[in-house]
């Protein structure tokens, strides 16, 4: 694929970022994040679950206080300071009115421009399967931009002090199969692989590979894979929808 990617637009100065797991957004998004937090633009994390069932030799009761934990101390080497969780199942994590409502709340509350997302597609690319979470975060976040702006779905809302937000302009969404923007990371690719490592005890018991260099290897591969659609430069790709 030769199509040149655009840059991410950046008329925006706050973003949301939701996503089903810890770790979910250190897989190359944060080095995004760095890059816009630099630039003096502020970006929250909302983390459906705790990622309680990603660690199979740890109980889910043990694993969720360590990955929020880690979780928090990888978003802060991003410049984020503002970390939610919700308390979905991990694994189990279901897309309908409950996840809409939730999400639809932290969107009012937090009035980003931009709302962050993981890959909602069904796959990765050719040969691969997309995890259930994923999917079913992904799209309730698309759909709950649309919530945020329509004072009459979940009306409780408005009750309890959340107004109607129709501010948001575009959701990017990371690591879609079908990426048309990018954002140019080569001043902070240190960071996010900074980001990666924080999560330790997750990354350990993934592999036998020191958790810093399994996390430069990942992030640096990540950041090369669509140079050439952006001029050269190490870059994160997301896909890019409308919001307006």
């Amino acid at each position: 694929m030769t199509d040149q990617l655009e840059p991410v637009p950046t008329d925006w100065q706050q973003a949301l970022a939701i996503v089903a797991h810890p770790d979910d957004l250190e897989y190359g998004c944060s080095s995004a994040v760095a890059a816009w937090t630099a630039s003096g633009r502020d970006v929250a994390y909302l983390l459906v679950s705790r990622g309680e069932a990603g660690i199979d030799g740890v109980a889910p009761e043990e694993a969720a206080p360590l990955r929020e934990l880690e979780q928090r101390a990888s978003a802060a080497k991003v410049g984020v300071h503002s970390v939610d969780f919700l308390d979905h199942r991990d694994g189990v994590i279901e897309y309908g009115p409950e996840l809409r409502r939730d999400l639809c709340r932290a969107i009012r509350e937090h009035r980003p421009g931009l709302v962050i997302t993981l890959n909602h597609h069904d796959s990765w690319g050719p040969g691969s399967w997309n995890s259930a979470d994923h999917r079913a975060v992904g799209r309730a976040a698309l759909d709950a931009v649309a919530d945020a702006g329509n004072r009459w779905i979940f009306p409780e809302l408005v009750e309890q002090g959340y107004e109607p937000w129709q501010g948001v302009r575009w959701v990017a969404v990371a690591a879609s199969p079908h990426p048309t923007h990018a954002v140019d990371i080569t001043d902070v690719l240190e960071r996010g692989v900074a980001s990666l490592a924080a999560h330790q005890t997750y990354l350990e018991a993934l592999s036998d590979e020191p958790a810093e260099e399994h996390a430069r290897r990942i992030v640096v591969e990540s950041a090369q894979q669509h140079a050439a659609r952006f001029g050269g430069r190490a870059c994160v790709t997301f896909e890019l929808i409308g919001a307006g």
